[in-house]
C-alpha cells in the first residue's frame, strides 16, 4: 500500500470517526431524562465512546508503523 493510499484511508477513517462523534452528540442532546429506554441509550453511547477510543489508539499505532515503514 503506497503512502497516498494510506493517507486516503486514514482520512476516510477520521471522517467516519467525526460522523460517529456527531451522531453521539445528537443522541446525547436528544436523550430524555433517564428511564429504562434512555438507560440503554446511555449504555450504548458509553460503549460507542469506548470503541471510538480503541479505534483512535489503533490509528495512532498504525500511524507509527506507517511512519517506520516510510523511513
Amino acid at each position: 500500500m503506497n503512502a497516498a493510499r494510506i493517507a486516503h484511508a486514514l482520512e476516510r477513517i477520521e471522517a467516519a470517526l467525526a460522523r460517529m462523534d456527531a451522531a453521539r452528540e445528537g443522541l446525547l442532546a436528544a436523550a430524555p431524562q433517564p428511564s429504562s429506554g434512555s438507560a440503554r441509550v446511555v449504555e450504548l453511547v458509553n460503549a460507542h465512546e469506548k470503541l471510538r477510543e480503541q479505534v483512535a489508539e489503533t490509528l495512532r499505532e498504525l500511524d507509527g508503523l506507517i511512519g517506520k515503514l516510510e523511513e
